[in-house]
């Protein structure tokens, strides 16, 4: 895998966030090994035109050639690729997947994008998943009296994953609670935490919002929000919201409104099968969540457009919130003929940029949602086709049983590491690399099964050392650093073992305290640049590269022992051992670096930053 290299981290793009006809300067890498260049051209794709611009051998170092080109963005997403021709007159296209022998698609180039730059912290960013109900729950909630649609659940109970109980069953943790637990939370490394639905439901998850004003009084309303945030703000930590754009529930105000009622105004909000405005379409046909049509200026003034939206006024004073998840980005505005997503996304974030520019938007996407995550809406991608699923197929036990992200396989397909590789690059190559920094790189989350369920012997602390150092924000879903499990995303939702944590959870906890607070020490896993160096069955061998540092990254789920070449690991001499069990080994010249441990495990180390012409 010793191959030029690219990606749009700032050793290889002067700026990442131009404006539209700015000229950018773009660099490849070509390391000696790969035989003697004869010329190099960038090609960019303005209106859909190829343009190929000569790059200029700017210099050498450390066994690499550092060619340069200028890429002139000509459209708000403007894509390019490199052409190298070799002294023997083979032809090599560099793009987002690798190096290719054959012309590639446009849509896996490498891209600027013009829009405004996201918050810098997003991509400092450790994110911790709160599921309200389940996280604590303060003395407060004592005094609560249960809505009518609740079935009260002991702390201790177990979770029931069959109707009613599956949606209904209440265990009343609340806002004052996660407050209480914010010292665990920064022992974890945590910076941002993200907060599923806070909105009065007729269910335990929320996502059935029956009103987007206030805060539901079962999570200690209003006011407990405000101090909630203002107790986060208080610690350097930001905290986000979910925000169902998609649907509401059948309870929400609007849809009363408009149910039975064609006069209403709100009746435009939804989609309606017949005249009476008595049968709609729902969220995967289920009648509790009806879907909002986006063609409606009305619906788009009140949730999303301005400072006094639904969109506007939690990121305000006194709420203040940090930004927005969304939830199933990839369908909102879409059904049948209507597609407004982008007009969905790009509203959103006007708006959220028009309130405060200093706050991020992130959205679900469950498959391969490359198209929508171009810079324009969302910051980011709540996906699990880049990392999750590979990871999965990866490091789960051979064909082990599985509610596989509702596809009906039936079991976790096994994937090699080669495999996780491919899988992982090929759902990445779609998104700029402004986007990929967002991304979510979680194990797992409160819709599916919990990756320890099924993980291998060991597995556990090279899942975590993936999601701490890929590009992206890596993402604990809580419960997850003390080892939990759960067979399907209803049985994940289990309540915080607060007091009655196990020895083995006390390990996994240790783990965690040890490892994810590592993303925020090292320069290379914030605004580094990703070099794959190898890919075997049991062995990923990547380096995450920067000016000031490197770290160098080891994963296995077997013993291994290899060799790279001196120019593939740059300073292994003076590597500098940052967690794990795995040793190196720098030979002298051009001897290469020799890696090896007994057993599964993730290893990292420091190595200095990249010197480059």
């Amino acid at each position: 895998m010793h191959h030029p290299h690219h990606d749009g981290s700032p050793l290889h793009v002067s700026n990442p966030y131009p404006r539209l006809g700015e000229t950018v300067t773009v660099r490849l890498r070509v390391p000696h090994g790969f035989g003697e260049v004869k010329s190099v051209f960038a090609r960019s794709n303005p209106d859909h035109e190829p343009k190929f611009v000569p790059a200029q051998l700017v210099g050498s170092a450390a066994g690499w050639d550092w060619w340069e080109a200028e890429v002139e963005v000509e459209n708000p997403v403007q894509p390019y690729r490199w052409l190298v021709v070799r002294a023997d007159d083979a032809a090599f296209w560099i793009n987002a997947t690798g190096v290719h022998e054959t012309e590639t698609r446009d849509a896996e180039d490498f891209k600027l994008a013009i829009y405004p730059e996201p918050p810098h912290w997003l991509r400092e960013s450790v994110m911790y998943q709160i599921f309200p109900d389940r996280f604590a729950r303060s003395d407060a909630a004592n005094d609560r009296a249960l809505p009518e649609w609740a079935i009260a659940a002991r702390w201790d109970e177990r979770v029931d994953v069959l109707p009613p109980g599956r949606s209904r069953q209440f265990y009343g943790g609340d806002l004052d609670g996660v407050i209480e637990h914010l010292d665990h939370l920064q022992s974890l490394g945590v910076t941002v935490v993200y907060l599923t639905p806070f909105f009065a439901g007729r269910s335990n998850h929320r996502y059935d919002a029956s009103d987007f004003n206030h805060v539901d009084p079962l999570l200690g309303g209003d006011e407990a929000l405000i101090r909630l945030v203002e107790a986060v703000h208080a610690r350097g930590m930001r905290i986000i919201g979910d925000l169902t754009t998609n649907h509401c529930g059948a309870g929400h105000e609007w849809f009363q409104a408009a149910y039975g009622n064609p006069e209403a105004p709100e009746s435009e909000f939804f989609y309606w099968l017949n005249d009476e405005h008595t049968e709609y379409v729902g969220w995967f046909g289920v009648k509790s969540l009806p879907k909002f049509n986006w063609g409606s200026k009305e619906l788009r003034r009140r949730f999303i457009e301005g400072t006094e939206s639904v969109v506007g006024r939690w990121l305000k004073h006194p709420f203040n919130l940090d930004g927005w998840r969304i939830d199933v980005a990839n369908m909102t505005g879409r059904y049948l003929a209507d597609d407004f997503n982008a007009e969905v996304r790009q509203t959103v974030r006007r708006t959220m940029d028009e309130v405060n520019p200093d706050t991020i938007l992130l959205g679900e996407h469950t498959n391969d949602g490359a198209a929508d995550f171009q810079g324009d809406g969302w910051q980011g991608a709540m996906t699990y086709a880049n990392f999750t699923r590979p990871l999965w197929g990866w490091l789960s036990e051979p064909n082990a049983p599985s509610s596989y992200f509702g596809q009906p396989t039936g079991v976790i397909p096994s994937y090699t590491g080669r495999q996780f590789f491919e899988a992982h690059r090929h759902f990445s190559a779609g998104f700029p690399w402004r986007s990929r920094l967002g991304n979510m790189n979680a194990l797992d989350t409160h819709d599916v099964p919990r990756f320890a369920t099924n993980a291998r012997a060991g597995a556990l602390p090279v899942a975590v050392g993936l999601a701490a150092t890929f590009v992206g924000m890596p993402v604990i879903w809580s419960g997850d650093e003390f080892g939990l499990v759960g067979e399907d995303g209803e049985a994940s939702r289990e309540p915080m073992p607060w007091g009655r944590v196990t020895p083995q959870g006390e390990e996994v906890l240790a783990m965690y305290r040890e490892l994810m607070p590592r993303r925020g020490e090292h320069v290379a896993l914030t605004d580094g640049g990703m070099r794959w160096l190898h890919a075997g069955d049991d062995v990923l061998v990547y380096v995450r590269e920067h000016a000031e540092e490197s770290v160098l990254c080891v994963a296995s789920r077997a013993p291994y022992r290899l060799r790279l070449a001196a120019d593939a690991v740059l300073g292994g001499g003076r590597a500098e051992l940052l967690f794990g069990p795995g040793r190196l080994v720098a030979g002298d010249g051009e001897a290469g670096v020799e890696l090896a441990a007994d057993g599964i495990s993730f290893t990292m180390w420091k190595l200095p930053g990249v010197v480059a012409p």
